[in-house]
């Protein structure tokens, strides 16, 4: 059985510090194209949903994942750290063989 993408606590948090600091609640988009160092490449930005996307919701914020990136995201943790390298989203995703060293780019 195939399971959806979960998003944390935490990155529902940052959507929600966003939304205050912006004024509007615009949801996460967190899709998968091709490209980067490792052959794919996540696109994370704030973005409005279409009508065929897979939405998590919770606490009035939302994150949408497109029904093409959907099969590339199975199971994978989306999350939000602020570490010393900077504050940001990322994926951990239990189908990436091998990631670059940046962090956003991955290879099945």
């Amino acid at each position: 059985m195939t399971l959806p993408p979960r998003v944390t606590d935490r990155a529902f948090a940052r959507l929600a510090a966003i939304a205050a600091a912006t004024g509007e609640t615009l949801p996460l988009r967190v899709a998968v194209a091709g490209g980067g160092c490792s052959g794919f490449q996540y696109d994370i930005r704030l973005d409005a949903a279409a009508a065929d996307d897979l939405v998590i919701e919770q606490s009035g914020q939302r994150v949408l994942v497109d029904p093409v990136s959907l099969p590339f995201l199975a199971s994978a943790v989306i999350d939000f750290r602020d570490e010393l390298i900077g504050a940001r989203f990322v994926v951990d995703n239990p189908n990436a063989a091998s990631s670059c060293g940046c962090g956003v780019s991955f290879a099945l």
